[in-house]
């Protein structure tokens, strides 16, 4: 049994003032839009207390809202499972920053990846896709 801690950064500017950007992560069907592969499950609560779930195959992954500051953070704890097997514990925050006429979203996970199921690399680089495909959804 093997545990790998990891942490990573990714900071990204985008042309949209911070309430759009926010707003991306804070609505049901926009999330989905740029978090989803076509065919997987969504469900969000977005709200202190709240819970997003996000399914596809045997990966599910269940996230908890602990801190939203509206239009400039968010804070979640979260797991993956693939299966019946827990693989990912982590902690992960999004940060607003207006940025003359757009955004500065810095984007920090620490996480715990458990019995080589997941490598921290997998996990950034799915996250810079995601972010990626934000792009092009607040682009319209």
């Amino acid at each position: 049994m093997t545990v790998k801690h990891s942490t990573f950064t990714i900071d990204r500017t985008y042309p949209q003032p911070p309430a759009k950007v926010f707003a991306a992560f804070a609505d049901p069907a926009t999330k989905a839009s740029w978090l989803m592969a076509p065919g997987h499950q969504h469900e969000l609560d977005f709200r202190v207390g709240g819970t997003e779930i996000a399914r596809g195959g045997e990966l599910r992954f269940e996230a908890t809202y602990r801190d939203i500051v509206d239009g400039e953070r968010i804070v979640y704890s979260a797991t993956l499972h693939d299966g019946d097997k827990l693989s990912t514990v982590s902690q992960t925050t999004v940060e607003f920053i207006a940025d003359g006429g757009g955004t500065r979203l810095v984007l920090a996970e620490q996480g715990a990846f458990l019995d080589d199921m997941e490598q921290p690399e997998w996990r950034e680089q799915g996250v810079t896709s995601q972010l990626d495909t934000l792009a092009k959804v607040l682009a319209g």
